[in-house]
């Protein structure tokens, strides 16, 4: 007979392994003066444009969060990779290559802000 903490192991442990293996793959923290987002790409590696991203940010002053899903940003031509893009209603978040924020309503920049990668 199973005993509990077995069962409970026998259920987490598998999705532990999945959340962990799905942030290797394609994780990235990028952290501004006023927030921290992390960035997981849910695509498998090698693929050059990523239409399933999702973008987790924390506000350092408040310790609200948001949950949006976008895609990778890539050059027509060359597929070079340019950045992320988030939409959420009337806002557009992009996060560049060169790790800067860019926040719009509609099509007014209302937020711009550099960041740097972190260590996950």
């Amino acid at each position: 007979m199973l005993k509990s903490n077995n069962i409970i192991s026998f259920i987490f442990l598998p999705i532990a392994v999945i959340i962990a293996c799905t942030d290797i793959a394609g994780a990235e923290t990028l952290v501004t003066k006023n927030f921290q987002i992390k960035i997981t790409q849910h695509c498998e590696e090698g693929n050059v444009t990523c239409d399933r991203v999702t973008y987790v940010g924390k506000s350092l002053k408040t310790g609200k969060s948001i949950f949006l899903t976008g895609k990778t940003l890539n050059n027509s031509r060359s597929y070079t990779f340019m950045g992320y893009e988030f939409r959420n209603g009337p806002y557009r978040y992009l996060v560049s290559s060169d790790n800067i924020l860019f926040v719009y309503k509609g099509d007014r920049l209302i937020l711009r802000e550099q960041g740097a990668l972190v260590d996950n």
